[in-house]
C-alpha cells in the first residue's frame, strides 16, 4: 500500500490544475471544477477506477490513508472552487452556520416570507433552533459505548440538528446525539410549521439525482395525547390500515390549515405535506409510537425505550440506511428508489431547459406489468388473458431430508447444530444484474445466463444426491417435468454439467445491477452495527462465536438497530412483490402496490433463486469436503449432524487453519454464517420422523427461526 506522503504528494499535483467543467454536486463537482478524471484521481490515490466511481455514487467509502489524502484533496479543492452562492472558505463565517454547533435556550422568530422566498432550494432554517441544553439523559448515557459517536448529526448546515426528533408530553424533542429541542407546539398543524421552520430537521439525498429526506418527528403516548390524537388506534381491521377517520377534529385542522395527507390518512405513519414549489418540499413525517409505529418484530423493545434512547436507536438507523418512512419493509422498498432515483436533469436540446429525464440504471417513473408466469394468480395479467401456463416458483428452501435416508454413523452423532448464513438475500443481491424494461415472449430461445429473465425448461433429468434437497424446488422435490424457472436456476443446472434447452422465455433487452448500491449501504450498515456490539472482522473463528453469544447484551439500542437492518433487507425484497390486502379485494382488479415501478416479482425471484441456489453450492461442497449432509434446511438456516456442539467440530478447515472456501464459514459479513442454536441428534431426528423442520426450532424452547433473514 502507498505510503501517506505518496498519497499527498499525488494530490497536491492535483490541487495545481484549473477547472475545465461546470459543477453539478460535491465531490464529482469538485473533481469535475478541477478537470480531473475519474481514472486521474485514481492514479493519484493509488486505487481503481471503479472505486472513484463508488466513492462519488455512495456505493463505498475509501478506507485510510486513502480516506485522510482524498479528504486533503477535496478540502482543497473546496477552498478553490466553492459551489455557486456559497459562502467563501477563509474570513468569518455567517452565523447561520456556526450557530447551531452551540444550542442555546433562547428562541428565535422564524424566518421570514420574503426570507423563505429568497430561499426556493429548502426549507427555511433559522440560524439557531430554539434548544434545551444538548446533553443526553444521565440513564442513556451510562448505557452508550464509545461507539455511538457514529449517531452525531450529519455535518450539513441545512440540517443541524441530524434526520429526527422524538417528542415527549413536556414538549421536548430528543434528537440525535443527545441534543434536545424544546418544541412549543401544541397541535399536530403547529407541530408540523415548527418542524419545518424552526426545528433543524432533515437529512440530505442520498443520491446526487436524489432527494432530501423528509424530517420525522416521533411521537410518545402522551405527546400524541397533548397534540389532540387518541392514545390508541382502537378497531376490527388490521392494525396496519388503521387511520382516523376523515370528521376526525385533528384531521379537519390538518385540512382546514391547507395542508394535506398521503392516500395512507392519518394512521400510525402520517405524512403531512403541501404542494412542492418549485424544488421545496414541505413534508414533515410522523409516527405515533403508542399505534405500533415500530413493530416489535422489527424493532425489538424500542417503544418502551427513553425518547433519548429511541432518538438513538432510530437516528443510527436513519444514518446508517435511511430516515424510517414506515415499516422497515417500506424503508427497505424506499432505500432503493432513493439510492437509484427513476429521474435527473437533463437539458431539453430544443429549448434549453433543464427537465426531468430518465436515470440510467433505474426503473424509471412508469410500473412494468411482470410476465404471466412471474406474476401472482390474482394479477390482471393473469385473469384477463387466461393464463394456465403454470408460474415461478422461486421460493426459499423449506426441505427435511427423509429419515430413511440417515445411515447409522449420523444417528450415532450426538448433537444437531444449525447454522444461520447473515443476511442471505442481501449477499444474493450483491452484483446481480436484473432486468430494467418490460419483458419480451420469446419460443425457444438458446439459454444465455446473462440475460434476467423466465425460461420454461425441463429441469427433470437433473441429478443430484437424494442426501440434499433438489436446487430447482423450494421444498426439495425432484421436478417431474418442465416448470418455469428464473435465469439463476436455469444457470445451475448448466454448472453441473446438464443441457438445458428452454421451450419458451420471457426476457429482458434493458439490463443492469439495480440493487448494487442498496446492497452495498445495507452490508456496510450491518458490519458497522454488529462491530459496534463487539463482532468485528478479526475475531477468529473461536472468538467471533463467541462475541456472537453475548452481541445482543452488549447494548439493547444497537442490537434493535441491528434487528431493523435483518428486517429491512427481508422486507424489502418481500415488498418487490407485495400481494393485494383487505377483504373487499376481488381477483383481477389492480391494486395499490402495481402502481409502483419497484412491483417487481421477478426481481424478487432472481435474489431468492441466487440465495437458493448459493446454498445448495455450499451443501455439495460441504458433503465433498467432510461427507457430511443436512438434515434440514429453512431459508437461511441449514442443520448438520455434528459430533460435537460447535460449529468448530464439522466445518472444513486447511492444514493452515484456514476455513475451506467454498464451504460454509463463519464471519460477520453478508452470506457468512454464525451460530443458530445447537440440540441433541435424537431431537432432531424425532422431530424429522414427525414432519416438522429442526431448522425451525434449533434455537431451542419457543423461539422460530426468522425466515429469510
Amino acid at each position: 500500500m502507498a505510503s501517506e506522503e505518496e498519497l499527498f504528494a499525488s494530490v497536491d499535483a492535483l490541487l495545481n490544475e484549473e477547472p475545465h467543467l461546470p459543477p453539478p454536486a460535491e465531490r464529482a463537482r469538485l473533481r469535475e471544477a478541477a478537470g480531473i478524471t475519474q481514472a486521474r484521481l485514481a492514479t493519484a490515490l493509488k486505487t481503481t477506477t471503479q472505486s472513484v466511481k463508488n466513492w462519488e455514487n455512495g456505493r463505498s467509502e475509501p478506507k485510510s490513508p486513502r480516506l485522510d489524502a482524498y479528504q486533503r484533496l477535496l478540502n482543497g479543492w473546496a477552498a478553490k472552487y466553492p459551489a455557486p452562492g456559497a459562502a467563501p472558505v477563509t474570513g468569518a463565517a455567517p452565523a447561520a452556520a456556526t450557530a447551531p454547533a452551540t444550542p442555546t435556550t433562547s428562541a428565535r422568530p422564524a424566518a421570514s416570507a420574503v426570507e423563505t422566498a429568497d430561499a426556493p432550494q429548502t426549507p427555511a432554517v433559522p440560524a439557531a433552533a430554539p434548544t434545551r441544553p444538548a446533553t443526553p439523559r444521565p440513564a442513556a448515557a451510562s448505557r452508550r459505548p464509545a461507539a455511538a459517536k457514529a449517531a452525531q448529526p450529519a455535518a450539513d448546515p441545512r440540517f443541524p440538528h441530524g434526520p429526527l426528533a422524538v417528542l415527549d408530553g413536556d414538549g421536548a424533542a430528543y434528537g440525535v446525539g443527545g441534543i434536545v429541542l424544546d418544541c412549543p407546539a401544541t397541535s399536530v398543524v403547529e407541530l408540523v410549521e415548527w418542524t419545518l421552520r424552526e426545528s433543524g430537521l432533515g437529512a440530505p439525498k442520498l443520491n446526487r439525482h436524489g432527494k432530501d429526506s423528509d424530517p420525522l418527528i416521533v411521537l410518545t403516548a402522551a405527546a400524541a395525547v397533548k397534540l389532540g390524537l387518541p392514545e390508541r388506534l382502537e378497531g376490527h381491521e388490521q392494525r396496519r390500515s388503521l387511520r382516523l377517520p376523515e370528521d376526525h377534529p385533528v384531521v379537519e385542522q390538518v385540512v382546514k390549515a391547507k395542508w394535506r395527507l398521503t392516500q395512507r390518512g392519518f394512521g400510525p405513519w402520517a405524512r403531512i405535506y403541501r404542494k412542492a414549489q418549485g424544488r421545496e418540499r414541505q413534508c414533515v413525517q410522523l409516527a405515533i409510537l403508542s399505534w405500533d409505529a415500530l413493530d416489535e418484530r422489527s424493532w425489538p423493545g424500542v417503544a418502551e425505550m427513553e425518547p433519548a434512547d429511541i432518538a438513538r436507536v432510530l437516528g443510527v438507523y436513519a444514518q446508517r440506511v435511511i430516515t424510517p418512512r414506515g415499516s422497515t419493509a417500506v424503508s427497505g422498498l424506499e432505500l432503493m428508489t432513493a439510492l437509484r432515483p427513476p429521474t435527473r436533469a437533463v437539458q431539453d436540446p430544443q429549448t434549453g431547459n433543464w427537465v426531468p429525464g430518465h436515470n440510467p440504471g433505474s426503473l424509471g417513473t412508469e410500473p412494468v406489468d411482470p410476465a404471466p408466469p412471474e406474476a401472482t394468480p390474482e394479477h390482471p395479467v393473469v385473469v384477463d388473458s387466461g393464463w394456465s401456463g403454470g408460474f415461478l416458483n422461486e421460493e426459499a428452501y423449506q426441505w427435511v431430508r427423509d429419515v430413511s435416508l440417515l445411515d447409522d454413523e449420523e444417528c450415532t452423532l450426538p448433537y444437531a447444530v444449525g447454522l444461520d448464513l447473515n443476511t442471505a438475500f442481501l449477499a444474493a443481491a450483491a452484483r446481480l444484474v436484473v432486468g430494467l424494461s418490460a419483458p419480451d415472449h420469446f419460443h425457444t430461445p438458446a439459454f444465455n445466463p446473462k440475460i434476467p429473465g423466465s425460461w420454461l425448461v425441463d429441469l427433470s433429468h437433473v441429478e443430484v444426491d437424494p442426501r440434499l434437497p433438489s436446487p430447482f424446488t423450494p421444498d426439495g422435490t425432484r421436478p417431474t417435468g418442465p416448470a418455469w424457472y428464473q435465469t439463476h436456476t436455469v444457470a445451475y443446472a448448466q454448472e453441473l454439467g446438464y443441457n438445458v434447452t428452454p421451450l419458451e422465455g420471457y426476457l429482458r433487452r434493458e439490463t443492469g445491477a439495480y440493487l448494487d448500491p442498496w446492497h452495498d449501504r445495507l452490508k456496510t450498515a450491518y458490519v458497522d452495527t454488529l462491530a459496534d456490539l463487539g463482532v468485528t472482522k478479526d475475531l477468529t473463528d473461536a472468538e467471533f462465536l463467541a462475541a456472537m453469544e453475548r452481541h445482543k447484551d452488549t447494548d439493547p439500542a444497537m442490537a434493535a438497530v441491528l434487528a431493523a437492518i435483518k428486517a429491512t433487507v427481508k422486507g424489502g425484497i418481500g415488498k418487490l412483490r407485495e400481494r393485494p390486502q383487505g377483504r373487499k379485494y376481488q381477483e383481477g382488479e389492480r391494486w395499490p402496490a402495481l402502481q409502483r415501478p419497484t412491483w417487481r416479482p421477478d426481481i424478487r425471484a432472481a435474489v431468492i433463486a441466487k440465495a437458493r441456489v448459493n446454498m445448495h453450492r455450499k451443501l455439495r461442497n460441504m458433503a465433498a469436503m467432510t461427507g457430511l449432509y443436512p438434515l434440514a434446511v429453512l431459508s437461511d438456516c441449514v442443520v448438520y449432524p455434528s459430533p460435537g456442539a460447535s460449529p468448530l467440530d464439522f466445518l472444513p478447515y486447511a492444514a493452515s487453519g484456514k476455513p475451506q472456501p467454498g464451504a460454509f464459514r463463519l464471519g460477520p459479513t453478508p452470506g457468512l454464517a454464525k451460530l443458530e442454536g445447537v440440540q441433541s441428534m435424537l431431537w432432531a431426528v424425532d422431530l424429522m420422523e414427525q414432519g416438522h423442520n429442526p431448522a425451525r426450532h434449533i434455537k431451542g424452547g419457543d423461539a422460530v427461526h426468522d425466515e429469510g433473514e
